[in-house]
């Protein structure tokens, strides 16, 4: 069996690279996840892309139900392991086996940044054959929508979750910091003076918003977009970056 990991971008269509719309008609099954009522949108919007780029009409479309982590296993790291082996086991399922040729899944933003396909991938046995095609990522669809570059000149950077930065604050040695996985607004742990935001919700996609500026001013009002976005809409991708002025 060959697995493909198909980049997608942010939901956006018009991220595909040339390279993914091969790729996808290429496949004999594409899988797309449910993750239940409340993120419809994301099963919604990959069955829209299918839409429009899939022309080979020998492509099959499976859906199947994401398993849900256990909240009730105490240890995080168990928690993730366990739930990634129920999802390489659902993937096993939706597919019937691992005998199907080619199959697809349309990994949100790229495989290679904050994303657990390639670890859910490496459960799989016997081992496929895998191949990466790369996508934009939520930063790249930030930086763009801000207009701004992510680093000084000749300056790092570190790309990092909204668990560490609460647990650990900020790193040190860096000046910039671009958070990702944050569900509980991280930035509010952190002494605000000196310290800019830029931030994102939806970047790339029709409904995307953004607020920046010094974060002691602007806090409380991300904090209430993204509230408010996430009761409209049930679900809520967000991310942004800090930098010491």
């Amino acid at each position: 069996m060959q697995l493909t990991l198909i980049g997608i971008g942010t939901g956006n269509p018009e991220h595909l690279t040339l390279q993914a719309i091969r790729a996808i008609n290429a496949q004999d099954m594409i899988l797309i996840p449910r993750k239940g009522a409340g993120k419809a949108d994301l099963a919604e919007l990959r069955r829209a892309i299918c839409d429009e780029v899939l022309t080979n009409p020998t492509t099959r479309i499976v859906e199947f139900d994401l398993p849900v982590r256990d909240e009730a296993t105490p240890d995080y790291r168990q928690r993730v392991d366990d739930w990634h082996d129920a999802i390489a086991l659902a993937w096993v399922n939706a597919m019937g086996g691992t005998s199907v040729g080619k199959v697809a899944l349309l990994v949100w933003g790229d495989p290679s940044l904050y994303d657990s396909t390639l670890r859910i991938a490496a459960r799989l046995n016997p081992a496929p054959q895998i191949e990466v095609i790369p996508g934009i990522t939520s930063l790249q669809a930030l930086t763009a929508a801000h207009a701004i570059p992510i680093n000084d000149i000749g300056a790092p950077f570190v790309v990092t979750t909204g668990r560490r930065l609460r647990d650990g604050g900020w790193p040190a040695g860096v000046d910039t910091l671009a958070i990702m996985l944050d569900g509980a607004c991280a930035f509010q742990t952190l002494p605000p003076e000196g310290v800019h935001i830029w931030w994102g919700g939806y970047v790339g996609m029709k409904e995307q918003i953004t607020c920046e500026g010094p974060l002691a001013e602007v806090s409380a009002r991300i904090i209430q977009m993204r509230a408010e976005a996430r009761e409209s809409h049930g679900w809520i991708m967000d991310i942004y970056i800090l930098r010491k002025m």
